[in-house]
């Protein structure tokens, strides 16, 4: 006869998501509150920058000047109030639960890498110089991404506009995830704001988000048995 015993363990803390929230929201409260002079300047010095990255030579000289670390400042810097809010609903959204399965340490390492792996892919597709790619909706993308490897069965719930009702009811996570995506191939063509939203930042991140999340997906499954005590 075997008795299944409940594990004693707390769960751990998620820490990862709250602290990204707070600080992005630090970091937009910082730089609004510049004069409009340095707040500019501000965005061109922390800001990615397209028109390098593609040589040996540009790594080189981004890595001896530092100016390689922009990939990843650019995640703590957003155009205005709507952008920085999009992007911390859906971290909050599918933040949580990512966190909670592959804990926090792995979760910062994807928002951070993602990040910069969808801003060097903004730096390298979009063709005018010097324009200046920031926020950090390349790392949600890859949040986003993760989620749906970590949880293709996984349900959201959606409002639906019922003429002057509204109806909420819960759509497979895959299918309205998949849709967002394909909208990322669109828009990053024929899109709204072509030019002003680095579309192709979203699709890498969310790329990028799914490999890592198939990548450490043993390495999580090792951390839940743990986590059980089995």
């Amino acid at each position: 006869m075997f008795i299944s015993t409940p594990s004693r363990r707390k769960a751990s803390v998620r820490w990862a998501t709250p602290v990204l929230f707070a600080l992005l929201w630090l970091a937009f409260l910082w730089a609004v509150t510049r004069p409009i002079g340095l707040y500019r300047g501000l965005l061109l010095e922390w800001g990615a920058l397209t028109g390098g990255l593609d040589t040996p030579g540009d790594w080189r000289a981004g890595f001896t000047d530092g100016s390689v670390l922009r990939l990843f400042t650019a995640l703590f810097l957003h155009a205005d109030w709507a952008h920085l809010l999009g992007n911390l609903v859906f971290l909050l959204i599918f933040g949580l639960p990512a966190e909670r399965a592959m804990g926090p340490w792995r979760f910062l390492l994807l928002f951070l890498i993602g990040g910069a792996v969808s801003n060097l892919a903004a730096v390298l597709v979009i063709g005018a110089p010097d324009r200046v790619i920031i926020g950090a909706s390349g790392a949600v993308s890859a949040v986003i991404g993760a989620y749906l490897a970590l949880f293709p069965n996984a349900k959201l719930g959606v409002v639906v506009p019922l003429g002057l009702f509204l109806q909420f009811v819960k759509a497979p996570a895959a299918v309205l995830i998949g849709v967002w995506a394909i909208l990322q191939v669109v828009f990053a063509y024929i899109g709204p704001a072509f030019g002003a939203v680095a579309w192709s930042a979203h699709l890498a991140g969310f790329v990028f988000g799914i490999v890592f999340a198939l990548f450490v997906r043993a390495a999580i499954a090792r951390r839940m048995r743990r986590r059980h005590g089995y």
